[in-house]
């Protein structure tokens, strides 16, 4: 019922994603998106050991620079901080433009270019408002299994099977359908912004080098969980590459 209540106090709304054109689904504003972003970074950050000067830092601060003016801003108020942790290959951005990125992910990005896959793609998953979309299906998808649950018997006893097929079927394929989608719209704002596309499937082959395959694992699983794998990732940049090309041929913010 709580569920409900807060799905029926949220005002649905039907958009276009930038630079793919899907349609999307989503019960959150963008004000919505934006106060979420800022409380979870806010707390992430205050626990977190973070750089403000120095190489590492004034890369990611040039590459973020160069980024957001080519990007589809719904009128994010965009932040970025460096985290210092060597052992995590990570970087993410809230909804709302709130970004970190770990300095264990910049030895795999190797430069600029690198570096900007990796953060046009965290900045597309934000443009595109993947965080409350998914929570949009999440809960819808919960209440309905609760429904169905409440109104027949046969649901109610299988409902773990249910939830455990829900995941499998619905879910993770959608997370990975989003992560695919992050990665073309990350790939034409790196374009845009003057990088060279190219740099996308070869930062991809370095993190399955780093990963002991194409499927990832080790010590970089708590960025590649739930994704595509390696391979999947560079065949599709690979197919996506002639579009990006053309874009970055026309960007006059190559150096």
């Amino acid at each position: 019922m709580a569920l409900a209540v807060l799905l029926a106090g949220l005002a649905p709304s039907c958009q276009s994603v930038a630079v793919t054109g899907r349609r999307q689904f989503n019960m959150f504003s963008l004000e919505q998106d934006k106060q979420l972003g800022a409380d979870a970074y806010q707390q992430a950050m205050g626990e977190s050991k973070l750089i403000k000067s120095g190489p590492q830092y004034a890369q990611v601060k040039r590459v973020v620079e160069r980024l957001i003016p080519v990007v589809d801003d719904p009128g994010f108020e965009w932040e970025f901080n460096v985290i210092d942790d060597p052992k995590t290959v990570n970087a993410w951005c809230m909804p709302g433009g709130k970004i970190a990125v770990y300095t264990g992910i910049l030895p795999i990005a190797q430069d600029d270019a690198g570096l900007a896959v990796v953060i046009g793609h965290e900045i597309a998953h934000a443009v595109a408002r993947h965080g409350t979309e998914r929570m949009t299906t999440q809960g819808l998808g919960n209440l309905g299994l609760a429904i169905a649950a409440s109104q027949f018997e046969s649901a109610a006893k299988y409902q773990q099977a249910l939830v455990l097929a829900t995941d499998l079927l619905v879910y993770k394929p959608w997370g990975r359908d989003n992560e695919l989608e992050a990665d073309e719209i990350g790939l034409m704002y790196m374009a845009e912004a003057g990088y060279d596309p190219r740099s996308a499937p070869a930062f991809w082959q370095r993190m399955a080098a780093a990963s002991g395959g194409a499927g990832g694992g080790g010590r970089l699983a708590g960025y590649l969980s739930t994704h595509p794998s390696n391979a999947e990732r560079i065949a599709r940049l690979e197919q996506l590459l002639p579009r990006a090309i053309e874009l970055h041929e026309r960007s006059t913010l190559r150096p």
